[in-house]
């Protein structure tokens, strides 16, 4: 299991990847592993803002849909396109090819609340 320590992690199996004011969100190598072959990924929120824990889209795979949750409140300023086509890269490369959306963090204090990786890996077990 790949626990990359330039992330944040939250107790729902998101991570989130900060670069100056944007970020990247996904979900973990633990997550995809749990949720089996990944079919469809389903963001709708492009342009809105969506508070820390808020449903931002949904993960469908072969044999359940799952919610995706904002790890801090943020804007939603792009959708990963590549999912369309390719929801398998969410299998592939969970922490790089497979992210699901770009956003503009709204309160970075709120990532204080996250998990880093040492902390993820000790609360999965």
């Amino acid at each position: 299991m790949n626990f990359p320590t330039n992330l944040k992690y939250t107790e729902d199996h998101e991570w989130i990847r900060v670069e100056g004011d944007e970020a990247y969100v996904g979900i973990t190598d633990y997550a995809q592993s749990e949720l089996g072959e990944i079919v469809f990924v389903d963001v709708n929120t492009v342009g809105e803002t969506i508070g820390m824990n808020e449903v931002f889209g949904s993960i469908e795979a072969v044999k359940t849909v799952s919610d995706l949750n904002m790890p801090v409140t943020a804007e939603v300023i792009e959708f990963n396109e590549a999912l369309n086509d390719q929801p398998e890269l969410v299998n592939n490369d969970p922490y790089g090819e497979g992210w699901m959306i770009k956003v503009k963090v709204a309160d970075a204090a709120e990532l204080d609340k996250l998990m880093d990786a040492a902390a993820y890996e000790a609360f999965i077990g």
